[in-house]
């Protein structure tokens, strides 16, 4: 019977898997992330979404050559709701042999946000403050039109996930940096 881990189970799922404090720190990312976009589009989901957004890579670590299709099974195999399952896989739509396009706004902000947190970390740590709380906009789009820095981060992804939206890329760097700085604050 499938159901819907808490924040603590996700976390032990989580790390049956994955070991590397990058992959952790990445997920822990994702999922303040995700809980900063639930509170002002889906306050009744918080949880629901810090649990994808710490979810989203549970694979990688181990799988990385099978990211987002592992993790059905790994989700599966822990009896995770299948909205989470689903949630998890569409953030590889078109890059990991997945076909599950997001169509929730849970989905559409997770894919949008998954590369572009790595290019503004990236953006924040050439900074003296080495902080995302004095990072503005400008300075990441900067780093955005330069293909060379953190050259890893997609800049097709961000850009296809900000028209998801229906936002300019502009305002996704924005929100997410509004979303990076609180987990900045809260640490």
């Amino acid at each position: 019977m499938e159901h819907i881990p808490t924040f603590e189970e996700a976390e032990r799922l989580l790390k049956l898997y994955n070991e590397q404090e990058f992959h952790l720190s990445h997920a822990y990312t994702l999922a303040g992330i995700m809980r900063y976009f639930a509170k002002q589009y889906d306050p009744e989901k918080v949880e629901y979404w810090a649990v994808v957004g710490l979810l989203h890579d549970i694979d990688f670590e181990l799988y990385p050559d099978k990211h987002c299709i592992k993790a059905k099974e790994l989700l599966e195999k822990a009896e995770v709701d299948k909205g989470i399952i689903r949630a998890v896989q569409s953030h590889g739509y078109g890059l990991t042999g997945v076909d599950i396009a997001p169509e929730h706004i849970m989905e559409k902000i997770l894919f949008a946000t998954d590369e572009l947190s790595g290019l503004i970390w990236a953006s924040a740590l050439v900074r003296p403050s080495k902080s995302v709380l004095d990072l503005p906009v400008k300075s990441v789009m900067k780093k955005y039109k330069s293909p060379a820095f953190a050259a890893g981060c997609s800049r097709e992804v961000i850009a296809k996930g900000a028209e998801m939206l229906g936002w300019s890329l502009e305002e996704l760097v924005q929100k997410t940096i509004d979303a990076m700085r609180q987990l900045e604050l809260a640490n």
